[in-house]
């Protein structure tokens, strides 16, 4: 099996071109371990798809199935591109959650950013959620906080991915207002944990900080994750778009089965 390293703002995962195989939770964790495997936040299949041009599939690193990755489908961009399956620099890949259209920003041959046109974003009611030890607030997943720096992203994260409240658990992002249109988040990712980014994630702090009146609607929101930064604009709407960066790390092959 060969594969391909890469990331968006530290956001790693091993794309591979062909069918998911029948031992995929198995394969997922053993290369994902970041000590005995090529390390990574999960996997990405990606294949011809009936529906888009492309279809992807992920993979988190504990081998359950995600259904959408902003940082991944960025990458997914590029890899088809780079690898030459693909010319077009507007494209479509379906995904668990729908077809996304990409729009890949191409320099001196290759792709360096992809801006994605994610959908419309569902804001939720603020709710409180009671933890062991006290009380989290709003959580979409987006817990509004004095400083994501300092948040207890380890401990806090999964308890409320594996909250009552969340049946099929939940991405955790704590998020704090730095100025005018620029947040700053930290996230605790459902079946991987800690990780250096999350553009969904980045996606539902926009949306959550729009519908909450600390950012305004229609202009962008810089997203600083620990990963760099994402530019986010949610529209009247709710419709969100994302852009940034994507990175190949390094090819691989592998006799693990």
């Amino acid at each position: 099996m060969t594969f391909t390293k890469m990331q968006g703002l530290g956001n790693d995962y091993l794309y591979v071109y062909g069918d998911v195989p029948e031992n995929i939770k198995d394969l997922c964790i053993r290369l994902s371990d970041r000590h005995f495997g090529a390390g990574a936040d999960g996997m990405i299949y990606i294949s011809p798809s009936p529906a888009a041009d492309f279809r992807m599939r992920i993979f988190n690193a504990d081998g359950s199935e995600a259904m959408m990755c902003g940082n991944g489908i960025r990458c997914v961009g590029k890899y088809v591109y780079d690898k030459g399956y693909t010319d077009k620099t507007r494209l479509t890949v379906e995904t668990q959650s729908g077809v996304k259209t990409l729009h890949l920003h191409v320099t001196a041959g290759k792709v360096k950013r992809v801006t994605v046109e994610m959908g419309a974003a569902r804001v939720g009611s603020e709710q409180t959620v009671a933890l062991p030890g006290g009380e989290v607030g709003n959580p979409h997943a987006v817990v509004f906080v004095e400083n994501a720096d300092a948040a207890p992203v380890d401990t806090v994260g999964p308890q409320m991915e594996h909250h009552p409240a969340f049946p099929g658990g939940v991405n955790v992002e704590f998020v704090h207002l730095i100025a005018p249109q620029e947040l700053r988040m930290r996230v605790w990712e459902r079946g991987s944990g800690v990780t250096m980014a999350c553009g969904t994630g980045a996606c539902a702090a926009a949306a959550a900080a729009v519908s909450r009146g600390l950012c305004e609607a229609d202009r962008p929101i810089t997203v600083r994750l620990d990963g760099g930064a994402l530019e986010i604009t949610v529209s009247i709407e709710g419709q969100v778009t994302m852009t940034g960066l994507a990175e190949t790390v390094f090819e691989g092959d592998t006799a693990l089965c």
